[in-house]
């Protein structure tokens, strides 16, 4: 047993209360690159809801500021496309979702943390099983 708080013993639970799945290993995803939708005190941007982007999605985040189909190489981020699934920060998707530009929502891959940003209904009305599982 390590004396490290940072450390948790139980694992992370998603917006349904369960046990979280993994978001994207490709890409990489998380604020952690570890594939899953964590957070701790250092994620200042809040990176849990686990989304598949759209060509939409892409053009409004965009159009606000964070681009995130252009690829960044000297980050090591290839840029995402429709179809990827990715981490994005809580108060983004809150914000697409009330311009109407809300990415569909992988909820079991959806850390419960985004339940703070985030309209429950919303991201529910917004689910999709994550792609490639049955």
């Amino acid at each position: 047993m390590t004396s490290d708080s940072s450390q948790t013993l139980t694992q992370p639970t998603n917006v349904l209360g369960t046990p979280m799945i993994a978001c994207s290993t490709d890409p990489l995803t998380g604020f952690y690159r570890d594939g899953c939708c964590n957070t701790g005190g250092e994620d200042m941007g809040v990176h849990t809801v686990c989304v598949v982007a759209t060509d939409e999605f892409l053009a409004f985040t965009q159009s606000v500021g964070n681009d995130l189909s252009t690829p960044m190489p000297e980050y090591g981020f290839a840029g995402l496309k429709a179809g990827d699934c990715w981490c994005l920060c809580a108060s983004r998707w809150q914000e697409a979702y009330e311009a109407g530009f809300a990415p569909p929502v992988v909820l079991e891959a959806t850390h419960a943390r985004s339940l703070e940003f985030c309209d429950v209904e919303g991201m529910k009305k917004h689910a999709v099983n994550k792609p490639g599982s049955v």
